[in-house]
């Protein structure tokens, strides 16, 4: 992938796009509950920011993984929610502006800290001659793919409000569409080693996307918040921007191998989602009849 079109071009451009679509459906309101519920934001983005990478590379002591899978596992760790996670909240009936919130705020912090839990990842899992984020410039091409599209889509919205609204649902047609391309090209790219790899990498990915939506959920509980807000935090945990994922590893890092722990994650994240949403769809019927 290294110096392909799509990884330098087509890649960052399509982040960018989901990243301003995600922006057209914020408003300066959403993060309001920041203020109006603190307790929810903060343990939202303790685990994203704390607890997901913790447990990704406990995972990856206690399988024994090394080299770039072991940094692409801690590289979808380290990444934020994307707005897949909203989609899932809302089809879950979870709190969708706490989602919205979370994701924002997620997003813009990590900007800083993704940089630093992978060069990490790279000195202690990564082969001789791996190569290193810049620190500084990495901030900024994060910032460029994510806080700047974000931010031009609330200006969009708050602008020209009734033109947002038409454009929504077309929108988030295409980011759907684009990260499936995006998923499809980081495989595809692999393919040949797909199986081991997935053999290697499968069983990591599935218990960090099981154990971090289970432990977001538990301590939510423990904390006694609304269900809505307790299947939106845990949502939140074990929901990742796979599309930045892919991005870091294959452009920044320009290593394939290590997209594909961040590929198997993306995949199976969508398929732990499925009950999700029918449990709670089923428990809302339950509760109405």
């Amino acid at each position: 992938m290294e110096g392909s079109i799509l990884t330098a071009v087509f890649l960052p451009l399509a982040l960018a796009f989901i990243m301003l679509g995600m922006g057209l459906s914020l408003k300066v309101n959403d993060f309001k509950l920041l203020f109006l519920q603190p307790k929810a934001v903060l343990l939202g983005l303790f685990n994203q920011l704390i607890l997901l990478p913790l447990v990704g590379f406990g995972l990856v002591l206690a399988f024994g993984l090394t080299g770039p899978l072991a940094v692409g596992v801690m590289v979808i760790a380290a990444c934020p929610g994307g707005p897949t996670s909203n989609l899932i909240a809302h089809l879950s009936r979870g709190d969708l502006a706490l989602s919205i919130s979370l994701t924002a705020l997620s997003s813009i912090l990590t900007i800083v800290t993704i940089p630093f839990i992978v060069n990490f990842s790279i000195g202690y899992f990564g082969e001789e001659g791996s190569v290193f984020l810049p620190i500084g410039q990495s901030i900024l091409q994060i910032m460029g793919v994510t806080l700047i599209p974000v931010s031009i889509g609330m200006f969009l919205h708050k602008r020209f409000p009734k033109l947002v609204d038409r454009a929504d649902r077309p929108v988030r047609i295409a980011s759907a569409v684009l990260f499936t391309l995006i998923l499809v090209a980081a495989i595809l790219k692999e393919r040949e080693s797909l199986v081991p790899f997935f053999l290697l990498t499968g069983p990591i990915a599935l218990l960090l996307n099981i154990s971090t939506l289970v432990l977001g959920f538990l301590l939510a509980s423990a904390l006694l918040l609304p269900k809505a807000q307790r299947k939106t935090i845990a949502i939140e945990s074990g929901i990742q921007n796979g599309t930045l994922g892919i991005m870091i590893t294959a452009t920044l890092l320009g290593n394939a191998e290590m997209t594909i722990p961040v590929a198997i994650y993306s995949l199976l994240m969508f398929l732990t989602a499925i009950p999700i949403i029918l449990l709670a769809n089923a428990g809302q019927k339950r509760l109405t009849t």
